[in-house]
């Protein structure tokens, strides 16, 4: 019943009415993923460059951590989940598949996380991402991203003009 509300046009107009909404919703998406993701990034690439001593020992004991990397590999898998089935989006410019690569690292990373053991999670984090050896260049590259995808969503102005205009369906 739910399929034909969404596949059942009652002429031609409200068949492209149909689906510039759909377009339009998915880029309302790609502006809320990206500004979230941005801020997100920003924020936590500063704290890193600011704090590296301290993010340093703590992802350190996060790895040394069996129970704080379950958690962490839950939230990862979450987050990965919740932006790959929302926005799994490969065309359309830059920001959305950026968006859309951000959810499947993530999603990935939980994987790996939840089913790698604590050792070899300690040994890609530690040993062959050499973390703390290369911090600032994970904190650069963090803060860029967000710099991007923040760019990328606040200033959309197919966002602005399309949430000015009331939804009419």
């Amino acid at each position: 019943m739910s399929a034909e509300v969404y596949h059942a046009p009652v002429s031609e107009p409200s068949r492209n009415s149909g689906l510039i909404s759909s377009q339009d919703a998915l880029r309302r998406r790609t502006v809320f993923l990206s500004r979230l993701l941005g801020l997100y990034c920003i924020i936590l690439g500063l704290s890193m460059a600011a704090h590296k001593q301290a993010t340093v020992a703590a992802i350190t004991g996060l790895v040394h951590s069996p129970p704080m990397l379950l958690l962490a590999g839950v939230f990862a898998l979450g987050a990965g989940l919740a932006i790959v089935l929302g926005h799994n989006v490969w065309s359309g410019g830059a920001l959305p598949v950026v968006v859309t690569l951000i959810g499947w690292i993530s999603l990935i990373k939980g994987v790996l996380v939840l089913f790698l053991s604590p050792q070899a999670d300690m040994g890609v984090v530690l040993g062959t991402l050499q973390y703390e050896r290369l911090f600032y260049l994970y904190a650069g590259i963090t803060f860029i991203f967000g710099v991007y995808l923040t760019y990328g969503g606040f200033g959309s102005t197919s966002h602005q003009e399309s949430s000015a205009q009331p939804d009419t369906k």
